[in-house]
């Protein structure tokens, strides 16, 4: 059986996109850890980080966890409510990723 993979889309604010040469989104591909497995939204920033390391590490600290300051919303809903960057990806997901406000 082969990994599930789901095409991803990033829309992201305007303070993020000069590290994405101004795009509003960017698509990556998540692909499942293992053959009974989902995409995972870590999964999806860790293919982020390959194709866009700039945009990547301003989304994640050192350790991997998303910054402080840093929300993402999958298919509209909170991440965090959703198993944080565990939660699995369906097909064609978007993922906002909202700044805090300061």
């Amino acid at each position: 059986m082969a990994k599930r993979v789901t095409l991803v889309t990033f829309v992201l604010p305007p303070p993020l996109r000069r590290w994405v040469n101004g795009q509003v989104e960017v698509r990556v591909f998540a692909v499942a850890a293992s053959d009974h497995g989902f995409p995972t939204l870590g999964g999806a920033l860790d293919t982020l980080r390959r194709a866009h390391p700039s945009l990547e590490e301003r989304l994640r600290d050192e350790d991997g966890h998303l910054k402080r300051h840093i929300t993402l919303y999958v298919c509209g809903a909170n991440a965090d409510g959703l198993g944080g960057l565990e939660c699995a990806l369906p097909s064609g997901a978007q993922v906002h990723v909202l700044p805090a406000l300061v």
